[in-house]
């Protein structure tokens, strides 16, 4: 028998060991774990799914600049980089730019949703040239395990909603006028968003398209100036310009312009960053530029501006009352979500309305299931006659009767309701108005925001179970049609017909047919619903044919009082009648038990109709 070579021996027990220590360094590179719950802001969990793994997979260790990963491409280490590799630097700005353009938007945690939602409608755009700007720690960390290129702002921002308005809010406007000073001489184009917008279609060509501007910015223009995708007529725009989309270039005019802006600002605390934007550019407008670009001088008479046309830059008027996009045949390029009543619980449910909003799975499918019902508006109520306060309060009030007796149900089963679209044929403003403003577009009627008619944040908030009842949870009117709701919840649908329960056939015995419906009568009682339903517990949708006179009320006095204490504070108030002071009158949800009750306008404070009377 041949006898082996030491020598060749030795040489293949080296090269057997180094391929298994080798094989045992790239497994443990490709399956180290994420971070565990817990770790940032909820470790590996995300609002959004990872995407997928195409092509030959990564063997080697990712860069160690985190800023050269693909967006939602989450760390692989367990542990947070040392906070100084977040500072803002120009060679992080250069890593994440493109075609010399960077697009920012920056905030504290209460808004990550906000955010998240900001960044996916981008990559969903395929557009990756994007930073997001840290206020506070926990953002910060939250951001980098889900995947966000992000940096600190170093700003130490409390974590809450600030509201508009407050001392914080103020000092949040001061850290964007800071942060495009720490930009712009970096040398790049500047794309900087508030993080309650939407991009709906890449801006980037249409900013292109005015390479001679030093800056482009939206506005609250709600009455067109054009009828096309040309910038506003500057000399027909009467409103503020509104910098929660504004485009820069790194021009010595952009420059000057972000400098004095600062200096104001820092130099007095109580003044509101849009404010002191609008003094300043206000300081010389015009003459036009040569040609048909529709920029003007603004500034001190060097500084080229263009003003984004509201009607594809959409406000929260343009887009969800007026919906001028659709009615100009334009695609819209954003959202904002301004002129909405509701703070950033009426931003994200617009937002919503809109399914333009990415909520995480349990929104879409939650235990007990939902409710939804048929509204029934008479085409008298919604059509017939002129426009007045009278006829537009008689359309509401019809409404809101249908929509306090379906809260009532989805309360007693224990469900989530799904709103109806709500029609109104005046709009809810802060300022006197005839009920629509001159000059819009708004069509009367017309599907208004749920703000218009319900307090949104209390419906959401602060309403103690004590004195109230148990939180009555909603969605919105277009929840059921969203794709995000799961192919199980939608086809888990029983529907019910409200039948007389002493004509022929009104049978309930008889459960669910082939075609999956039941038949189920009106005026029930809370014993008949909790027996029939306690049935279906496990279908995902019940959907009432109507709900006029579809439940008795509750059996307990003490939950009845409670319940509809609640429901007084659930809506809001309409404002305001022109040439009247103060004008304002509420919604009254139990209006049909007050047969002297008119919406007049008060003639005194002692006039209103709070909805707690």
């Amino acid at each position: 028998m041949a006898t082996c070579n030491p020598l060749f021996l030795a040489i293949y027990a080296t090269i057997v060991a180094g391929i298994i220590f080798c094989t045992f360094v790239i497994l443990s590179s490709v399956y180290t774990s994420s971070p565990t719950a817990g770790a940032g802001d909820g470790g590996n969990e995300k609002y959004f799914p990872s995407p997928k793994v195409t092509g030959t997979p990564r063997l080697q260790r990712e860069p160690s600049d985190m800023f050269t990963r693909a967006i939602w491409d989450v760390p692989v280490d367990s542990k947070m980089p040392d906070m100084k590799s977040f500072l803002l630097t120009k060679e992080m700005v250069k890593h994440r730019a493109k075609d010399n353009i960077i697009i920012v938007t920056f905030g504290n945690h209460a808004f990550l949703d906000f955010i998240l939602n900001w960044v996916k409608h981008l990559t969903d755009l395929n557009i990756f040239n994007i930073l997001v700007g840290a206020m506070d720690t926990k953002l910060l960390e939250a951001l980098y395990w889900k995947g966000i290129p992000v940096f600190d702002m170093g700003s130490k921002m409390v974590t809450v909603d600030v509201g508009w308005g407050s001392a914080k809010f103020h000092k949040m406007g001061r850290e964007k006028v800071l942060l495009i000073n720490a930009l712009l001489p970096f040398g790049y184009e500047l794309l900087m968003c508030d993080t309650d917008m939407v991009w709906l279609k890449n801006p980037l060509p249409y900013f292109a398209r005015f390479p001679e501007a030093d800056m482009l910015t939206s506005s609250d223009q709600i009455r067109p100036t054009t009828t096309d995708d040309s910038l506003e007529v500057w000399q027909n725009v009467t409103t503020a310009y509104n910098i929660g989309i504004f485009h820069w270039r790194p021009t010595d005019a952009a420059k000057r312009l972000a400098k004095e802006w600062k200096d104001i600002l820092l130099s007095d605390d109580q003044k509101w960053d849009q404010a002191g934007f609008n003094d300043l550019v206000h300081q010389v407008l015009g003459p036009s530029l040569e040609g048909e670009s529709g920029l003007f001088y603004a500034y001190d008479g060097t500084l080229k501006l263009g003003l984004l046309p509201a009607s594809i830059f959409c406000s929260g008027h343009t887009y969800f009352v007026q919906a001028m996009p659709q009615q100009l045949k334009l695609e819209p390029y954003a959202v904002h979500t301004t002129f909405q009543f509701a703070g950033s619980d009426g931003k994200r449910h617009r937002l919503r309305e809109a399914m333009l909003f990415y909520d995480q799975p349990a929104y879409y499918d939650t235990p007990g299931g939902f409710l939804s019902f048929k509204p029934g508006i008479p085409k008298s109520l919604l059509l017939d006659g002129p426009h007045t306060l009278q006829s537009h309060f008689s359309l509401v009030n019809y409404q809101l009767r249908q929509i306090r007796t379906a809260l009532a149900v989805a309360c007693l089963l224990n469900r989530t309701l799904v709103m109806p679209p709500l029609w109104c044929r005046f709009e809810r403003m802060w300022f006197g108005h005839p009920g629509i403003l001159e000059g819009t577009l708004t069509k009367q009627p017309f599907v208004c925001p749920m703000d218009h008619l319900f307090e949104i944040h209390t419906m959401l908030h602060g309403l103690s179970e004590e004195e109230f009842g148990p939180q009555i949870h909603f969605r919105e009117y277009s929840f059921l049609q969203n794709p995000s709701v799961p192919k199980h919840v939608k086809e888990s649908l029983l529907n019910v017909q409200l039948c007389d329960a002493h004509s022929k056939g009104c049978n309930i015995s008889d459960g669910i047919t082939s075609r999956g419906f039941i038949q189920f009568p009106r005026n029930s009682t809370e014993q008949m619903y909790m027996q029939v339903f306690s049935q279906y517990k496990d279908i995902k949708v019940l959907h009432f044919s109507s709900m006029a006179n579809a439940f008795q009320g509750f059996n307990d006095e003490a939950r009845e009082v409670k319940f509809r204490n609640r429901m007084k504070r659930y809506v809001g108030m309409w404002c305001c009648v022109e040439n009247r002071d103060p004008g304002h009158i509420y919604y009254d949800i139990y209006w049909d038990e007050k047969p002297e009750w008119k919406p007049e306008p008060p003639r005194t404070s002692q006039d209103d109709h709070p909805p707690w009377d």
